[in-house]
């Protein structure tokens, strides 16, 4: 087990104020972003920007893309590649989702009808599909063979990191060490090809390229892990999903495996028959809420993610002290203290 390294005290004020000053930090490109990525879900079939639209105005922080921005500055960049780029990265983010809501058949996505929900699992596999093919097409035009490796790599391993998921799910058997592969996999890897690119756009040595990979790996440790907290401990309102979804879906996250671990034979026979067998009763969630807590699941999950958001804070050490620099270390704070 790794040495927790607790980041300094949470701040009780700004939950949103690290993801605003830091958009307004890049705001001109966060608008081109934006707009290259509503030209780039143009298609003669209209339910794929219909459909594609609706997944990507439902309300996300946008955070993979405008990582790629921010670091792009944080290494002095001044041209626009990196436009295109963030916008890859957002399109590939943005496939995996309707990907995910298909295989989990949420009904929810950020408090809004799920794609799916609405145009059927058919179409949002094959629009995700599109969104994966447009990716490809930014990086192919910027013509950079470092970036289209960093980024089709980055692809491989989420879909390797979606099916460890499945091989997970509904074993209570699973340790920590393989959950934290799953997220490295299916989160992480995007957080840290995203960041890396504005080393690359900048031509900075390698040092910076992996000092930038690392803060993004990290801190998608850190952001994936507060995700599976909150499905135990925040409000569907505040949230935007269903809240519970992890466990009906039969998902062992850092949370259940930290209770399963402390818990008596009788807990863990709940979680076998909850997870395992799928036999899940009406009250099983609430119990499940009952035993993380009982046994501080949620309150040391979040120190685990305040390990891996201080190895992302000094990951960025060895760039000077400038505005886009503390909003990437404050954007560490968000992402751990985030209620959302």
């Amino acid at each position: 087990m790794a040495t927790i390294i607790p980041l300094e005290q949470p701040r009780k004020h700004r939950p949103n104020a690290a993801l605003e000053v830091l958009t307004s930090l890049v705001a001109e490109d966060v608008f081109a972003v934006n707009q290259l990525i509503v030209q780039r879900m143009e298609s003669r079939v209209d339910v794929i920007p219909r459909l594609a639209g609706h997944i990507i105005a439902s309300g996300g922080k946008r955070l993979r893309p405008l990582l790629t921005l921010a670091c792009a500055a944080l290494c002095g960049y001044r041209g626009q590649r990196h436009r295109k780029l963030a916008a890859s990265v957002e399109f590939i983010h943005t496939a995996t989702l309707l990907h995910d809501d298909v295989v989990d058949d949420s009904a929810l996505r950020r408090g809004n009808p799920s794609a799916n929900a609405l145009f059927g699992n058919e179409a949002s596999v094959l629009v995700g599909d599109f969104l994966f093919s447009r990716a490809f097409e930014l990086m192919v035009e910027d013509g950079s063979i470092d970036v289209l490796r960093v980024l089709s790599h980055a692809s491989a391993v989420i879909s390797e990191g979606e099916v460890l998921q499945l091989m997970t799910t509904g074993d209570s058997a699973t340790s920590e060490q393989a959950y934290l592969e799953v997220v490295r996999a299916k989160t992480a890897e995007l957080f840290a090809a995203a960041c890396r690119i504005g080393a690359i756009v900048t031509s900075r040595p390698a040092s910076e390229e992996e000092a930038l990979r690392t803060f993004g790996l990290n801190l998608g440790i850190a952001f994936q892990i507060i995700d599976d907290v909150l499905d135990y401990s925040a409000e569907q309102e505040r949230l935007g999903k269903t809240v519970g979804d992890d466990f009906r879906e039969g998902k062992v996250t850092l949370p259940v495996i930290l209770a399963i671990h402390r818990g008596t034979e009788a807990e863990r026979a709940f979680w076998k028959r909850a997870l395992n067998e799928g036999d899940r009763r009406d009250n099983d969630f609430a119990h499940a809420q009952d035993l993380v807590n009982r046994h501080h699941a949620l309150r040391d999950a979040t120190l685990r993610a305040r390990h891996y958001g201080a190895i992302a804070r000094d990951a960025l050490g060895m760039f000077p002290d400038s505005p886009i620099k503390q909003a990437l270390l404050d954007i560490v704070d968000f992402t751990i203290e985030r209620e959302f």
